[in-house]
């Protein structure tokens, strides 16, 4: 079965709704039965590659607020976060262009490695307070997830899988999609933003006995965009 995720990686929501996929796969019984396949959007392609605008500024800036009223948004997103296991670092995040970031995403799909690659640039952004949207810095954190460096020089250096890309985002379009993350589940049920926990868990459970999965025996127990409660809208 197959679940896609449309998101970017300056979507503080869309590490937040990977890690509640991935917490209910666990739950739910159905790890390595089904396929996640991740989908590009840029939030806002428009954003300078050497961007060097804090988060606090560019909020402050959208919305017409102090820098201390964006600082408290932050930390309403920051306490979501930390329901997952994230410790979300906003003091040293900046404003990212996020397009080079995802044709390598692309080519992680190619070598395998998708889930090292997307799992790296997100830690690295909102907890590591790296600059994404830098080729050098790109390289190093690609490298890091095991993609080959050659490769990803060659990606870095050319506009090689631009196509893939766009058609990602068109596909979104041509859904509807209105906000990030955005999670189809086996081409027929859909979850927009990080929505509670048993959202996602009731939502596989749906589509996996619709396609006649069966559930393994190791579940486990409990454990520049306009962002809203649960998503970053387009």
């Amino acid at each position: 079965m197959k679940i896609e995720i449309w998101s970017d990686y300056v979507c503080p929501f869309c590490y937040i709704g990977k890690k509640q996929l991935e917490q209910a796969i666990e739950k739910t019984g159905y790890k390595g039965q089904l396929q996640v396949e991740y989908k590009s959007y840029l939030l806002d392609p428009t954003t300078p590659v050497h961007a060097e605008e804090s988060i606090y500024s560019a909020l402050s800036r959208k919305y017409g607020i102090s820098v201390q009223e964006a600082k408290n948004m932050t930390n309403n997103v920051a306490d979501r976060a930390k329901e997952v296991g994230l410790e979300y670092n906003f003091d040293d995040m900046k404003t990212a262009n996020t397009t080079a970031a995802h044709r390598l995403a692309k080519l992680a799909i190619d070598e395998g490695k998708a889930e090292e690659y997307n799992e790296r640039v997100l830690r690295a952004y909102f907890l590591e307070g790296e600059a994404i949207g830098l080729v050098e810095v790109l390289e190093r954190l690609a490298t890091e997830a095991g993609l080959t460096k050659q490769r990803v020089q060659d990606v870095l250096n050319t506009d090689e899988y631009d196509e893939s890309v766009e058609k990602d985002i068109y596909e979104a379009q041509q859904l509807g999609v209105r906000g990030v993350p955005f999670f189809v589940f086996n081409n027929k049920y859909g979850i927009s933003g990080a929505q509670p926990q048993s959202v996602f868990e009731q939502t596989i459970e749906q589509a996996a006995s619709e396609a006649g999965l069966k559930k393994s025996l190791n579940i486990v127990g409990d454990a520049g965009a306009v962002c809203t409660d649960t998503e970053c809208e387009i």
